[in-house]
């Protein structure tokens, strides 16, 4: 299924490849991956990947956000985030799912936003 906004396409995707180094913010509609370095912030409207060579300072913003390389800045997904084998997380996050690989580093505070919370149930109910 195809989603329309402003012309473009969620199923695009923006490609930062290795050796590139983008200073600022980059901002899409579409789909990201990162796999050379981007000292700023970057906000997906679709989903944001960083590769295992990336590299990134900055905030992350993306509906499903996986990371492969390094980050250092808060990393906001609004529906889940992964943190594959070789990532390393230095910054807080939120997000509703969180999915931590063997290996995996992670420095900061996390929260998970959108769950149910737990109500105990009483033996009177």
């Amino acid at each position: 299924m195809k989603t329309k906004s402003n012309g473009s396409s969620m199923e695009e995707v923006t490609i930062i490849s290795s050796g590139v180094v983008i200073e600022g913010k980059v901002t899409s509609n579409g789909n990201v991956r990162v796999d050379g370095i981007v000292k700023g912030d970057i906000t997906a409207q679709g989903n944001l990947a960083v590769g295992e060579h990336g590299s990134i300072q900055g905030q992350l913003t993306g509906e499903t956000v996986s990371i492969g390389g390094k980050v250092d800045g808060t990393v906001n997904a609004k529906e889940k985030l992964v943190l594959e084998a070789k990532a390393v997380l230095k910054g807080d996050l939120i997000t509703k799912i969180l999915v931590v690989e063997a290996g995996a580093i992670f420095e900061g505070k996390s929260s998970m936003s959108g769950q149910p919370s737990y109500k105990p149930v009483s033996k009177g109910e």
